[in-house]
């Protein structure tokens, strides 16, 4: 008998594949229960191998039967599955017979991938819960074929059960079946030459289709091109990785502070490592408080994954808190780098983190940071967008703008809730999958749902620069791990020398100020120069905010803060003046570590002149990363002076409103209320007397400059400061008279601003309702057929109050 060489390839492994081992029998053999050493292709296996085997020559059309000889088992194997792909089903190994005398395998069974049920009662199962269960796919099948190994050595069919329970696979899908996937040789070359410029899966797919004339020819999926380009990826990277170990050992070797782990032994590599050098370890104590993890590099020649964990500095730059190699992109791999990381950032968790859209990163998060608020970032998802929505955005083309307005302008759940589903029925996609999906998750990525959680983002509505740019210009598409080492030193060197650059500006040059306001002079001497600027942005805009106070409960004052002209816009500040805080209802604050032009137009019409304490975040200062503990945030004389005279104010005028009140209910408690303010002013005058003779017997004399800044007065020179000790009673009045009539003078010129502006916004809507009231003559003009010559909108207004507020508040 001749024989015909012929490819085949059984579908194997566990789950749906595994074997059933048949009970002994009379024949003095034994069952074997061992895993079958056949070939396997699946969605999970990774490269496709092949084994050659010999079948008898002649028609390959024919059908098996019952005495059918084969030279080997392989070849019989290698004809049942020849078989079914023409027929259109898939094979599977169902379990094999030892013979008791030697082991030797003596008969074996070939089934449907169909045949039996699958076994829900197995102790993996009972064990854990599934997180994503395979489909059902065993439906009970009874078709087969068995062989027995003869005496002569040849095998012979022993059995063959031809029909089947369930619809048979067309020829045109035939290829989708787990035994008929095979990437043939010709198939691997051009997948690796594609690879190595750079392709991903989905690409190379499209050039094999249009290559072979069709899927079906193709004879494999973009799963198995995936697995085979993840396996072919790690044997590429195993010599680089080797270069990689012996880097970080020796930075280890330079500085023992610097921090490496590979998972498993290194002897026995599994391909992800992590480190961190000691500047990344420090630069977490300081703004560790908020992290990005970012995936977004796995996309160059290898599919590199590196993956860097970035933050954000007290200049708001990016920097890095450690790196990551993670060939290996399971759920326990992500498990092992978060807590890896940890240890290597003594434990400590950060508030918050950011990661791309992944259901495995988010599980990996939810077990390692318990207590750690996790953020998709919405980049990420703009760009799927992109994608899943392609036919959507050529439809529409203004859907993709409503998209983003609804989600980055949404300032309430209630206003996003509305928006979104208003979009998903305007455009027909209430039942897009994956539009439900991200809906599903959207407290994890709309900004309405996460203005409560410090991300130490400047505006909601600004992309992160910690995401996806600390290294860009370094590694890019054609980078290899024998050039990454280069270009990574390169981009640290490149990141510290713009964080000297900054930390410089900030100490040698002076801010412009662009209002007489202590609280701008205070921040711009506590704030880097990048932060100083955006609060500064904040602080003016409260020249355009009105505050009206709406409730007050004697603790807890709320005002209604809107930007004049919008009063259909408005925000609610809570403030609580004895404890001096406030809180908004844009939650600025909480989201970014900055106060909002809302809580400031409240402290600017409560008199509220500095910035408390607790609203001064150190890692946003120039001294972020000194030791100096900031408790007053007040080191200049005056600018304490102003905060501790506007707790004082507060406190008394709050007292006071409740002792009117009270001495106003009847005519006897008015009478008394009345003595008793009569008695405490005396007292009061009498107070503010002997403490300035006490500051005159106590130390020097203060004096008042240009700015209103109070200074000693060395007035007789450096030597010479007892004499002013011996200053006469009279000469302390005068002293005391001139400092009153200068804080008189500032008083009435902060009172000229103030009624300069609110007469100059009065103007301003003045002149727009006569506007309207012109608009409004010309309209009704114009339906009676004439026009009336003193409305004519070419005839601009004179406004003669509105130009001298102007120039007067200039």
């Amino acid at each position: 008998m001749e024989n015909g060489v012929i490819e085949f390839d059984i579908g194997l492994g566990g789950g749906d594949d595994a074997i059933d081992i048949e009970p002994p029998n009379d024949d003095g053999e034994m069952p074997d229960g061992s895993p079958n050493d056949a070939n396997s292709l699946g969605s999970g296996s990774g490269d496709t191998a092949f084994a050659q085997s010999y079948v008898p020559d002649g028609d390959l059309d024919l059908e098996p039967y019952e005495g059918m000889e084969f030279e080997s088992e392989e070849a019989a194997k290698a004809f049942y599955n020849s078989y079914a792909r023409r027929v259109g089903f898939s094979t599977r190994v169902s379990s094999s017979r030892r013979s008791r005398k030697d082991g030797a395998i003596i008969q074996r069974s070939f089934v449907c991938a169909k045949e039996g049920f699958r076994n829900l009662n197995e102790k993996r199962t009972k064990d854990r819960e599934i997180k994503r269960p395979r489909t059902v796919t065993r439906v009970g099948c009874k078709a087969s074929l068995s062989v027995k190994i003869q005496d002569s050595g040849k095998w012979v069919v022993s059995g063959f059960v031809k029909e089947h329970n369930h619809e048979l696979v067309p020829p045109d899908q035939v290829h989708c079946l787990r035994s008929h996937r095979q990437i043939s040789g010709p198939a691997k070359t051009l997948i690796d030459t594609l690879q190595a410029a750079g392709m991903g899966p989905r690409r190379i797919m499209s050039v094999l289709i249009k290559e072979y004339g069709g899927i079906s020819k193709v004879g494999f999926t973009e799963v198995d091109c995936r697995n085979y380009m993840r396996n072919n990826r790690q044997r590429s990277m195993e010599g680089d990785i080797q270069l990689l170990l012996d880097y970080l050992k020796q930075k280890q070797t330079e500085n023992p502070s610097f921090f490496y782990a590979v998972q498993g032994d290194e002897d026995q590599y599994t391909g992800n490592v992590f480190w961190a050098d000691p500047k990344a370890r420090t630069d977490y104590s300081y703004f560790g408080d908020t992290v990005t993890f970012d995936t977004t590099y796995r996309s160059n020649r290898y599919r590199l994954p590196f993956v860097p964990f970035t933050g954000l500095n007290h200049h708001g730059q990016p920097v890095l808190f450690g790196c990551a190699f993670l060939i290996n992109e399971s759920e326990a791999s992500f498990v092992w780098l978060f807590k890896t990381w940890l240890a290597a950032m003594s434990g400590r968790s950060p508030v918050s983190i950011t990661t791309e859209h992944d259901t495995v990163i988010r599980s990996a998060i939810m077990q390692v940071f318990p207590n750690t608020r996790h953020r998709f970032c919405k980049w990420h998802i703009f760009k799927q967008c992109q994608e899943k929505l392609s036919h959507v955005l050529l439809k529409h083309p203004h859907f993709e703008a409503a998209f983003h307005k609804c989600v980055n302008l949404s300032e309430s759940t209630e206003e996003f809730e509305s928006c979104w589903h208003s979009l998903a029925e305007k455009y027909d996609l209430r039942d897009h999958k994956w539009l439900q999906a991200i809906y599903a998750d959207r407290r994890q990525w709309v900004p309405a749902y996460l203005h409560d959680t410090f991300f130490a983002e400047m505006s909601i509505t600004q992309r992160s620069d910690s995401m996806n740019s600390y290294f860009d210009g370094y590694v890019n598409a054609s980078t290899n791990l024998n050039q990454f080492f280069k270009l990574y030193e390169k981009a640290l060197e490149s990141r510290h020398e713009k964080e000297v650059k900054a930390d410089f500006d900030t100490m040698n040059t002076s801010a412009v100020l662009k209002t007489p306001s202590p609280m701008e002079k205070q921040a711009s001497d506590f704030y880097t120069r990048k932060i100083f600027m955006r609060f500064q942005e904040e602080l003016v805009s409260t020249l355009t905010f009105m505050a009206s106070k709406v409730e007050d409960d004697g603790e807890v004052t709320i005002y209604r803060v809107a930007k004049f002209g919008e009063d259909h816009k408005a925000y609610h500040v809570r403030f609580n003046v004895l404890e001096m805080r406030a809180t908004c209802s844009c939650q600025m604050f909480e989201f970014s570590g900055l106060l909002c032009r809302h809580v400031l137009a409240v402290f600017r019409v409560t008199n509220v002149l500095t910035l408390p304490s607790h609203y001064i975040l150190k890692r946003w200062t120039r001294n972020a990363k000194s030791s100096v503990v900031l408790e007053e945030r007040v080191t200049d004389p005056f600018n304490s002076y102003l905060e501790s005279h506007t707790v004082r104010y507060n406190t008394l005028r709050h007292e006071a409103f409740k002792f009117v009140d009270e001495g106003a209910e009847s005519v006897e408690s008015y009478t008394i209320a009345m003595s008793a303010l009569t008695e405490a002013s005396k007292k009061v005058v009498l107070a503010i007397k002997n403490e300035g003779k006490a500051s005159i017997s106590n130390g020097p004399m203060r004096d008042v400059s240009a700015r209103g800044r109070i200074w000693p007065n060395h007035c007789a020179g450096e030597g010479q400061g007892s004499s002013v000790q011996q200053l006469s009673e009279d000469d302390m009045d005068q002293k005391i008279n001139e400092l009153s009539t200068d804080l008189e003078r500032a008083n009435r010129k902060c009172e000229v601003y103030r009624t300069n502006l609110l007469s100059l916004l009065k103007d301003i809507e003045d002149h727009k309702q006569r506007l309207s009231i012109e608009v409004q003559n010309i309209k009704l003009s114009m339906k009676d057929g004439h026009f009336g010559s003193s409305s004519a909108l070419g005839q601009e207004p004179q406004n003669n109050s509105f130009q001298l507020a102007v120039a007067s508040s200039c």
